[in-house]
């Protein structure tokens, strides 16, 4: 996956806010520690929730829950993604707009200049069409061996 953390990013689930409490952040901000929480207790029935990457580029996001299973006895691994479309964007693609004019020259001409340009920026390998599934999940899994959260 393109993200590779190195930005602030936050939850938002109803009216409540989680994220990493960061040193810089405004007194008046109330947050949740993230990393003390399951998501699962978070949610408490609801099923659509916000998250922001970045907040210079603001990727916003909507997310929705389809299921939420009783946890295994063991945890570690449980939540996986079945599918998806298109790669993740890289770290510090310029937000929404500036990614998507990027894609629509990719389209229309990939050799173009500042198509080689972004590409030899992001990575000659890089793809905006292929998703990968297993990458992604690979992710997933090394977040739930962190084991964060306890509650």
């Amino acid at each position: 996956m393109g993200w590779t953390d190195a930005h602030l990013h936050e939850f938002q689930i109803g009216e409540i806010l989680y994220a990493t409490p960061h040193p810089e952040d405004w007194p008046e901000r109330v947050i949740i520690d993230e990393r003390r929480v399951k998501l699962h207790k978070a949610l408490n029935g609801i099923s659509r929730f916000g998250y922001l990457y970045d907040f210079g580029d603001s990727w916003q996001h909507t997310i929705t829950v389809e299921e939420v299973a009783p946890p295994p006895k063991h945890p570690r691994g449980c939540a996986f993604i079945e599918a998806g479309e298109r790669a993740c964007p890289p770290d510090d693609a310029g937000g929404s707009y500036s990614y998507q004019e990027f894609l629509d020259r990719f389209a229309k001409n990939r050799r173009g200049k500042e198509v080689r340009e972004f590409l030899e920026w992001a990575g000659e390998d890089f793809d905006p069409n292929k998703f990968d599934r297993h990458a992604a999940n690979a992710a997933l899994l090394r977040m739930a061996w962190n084991q964060w959260g306890d509650k």
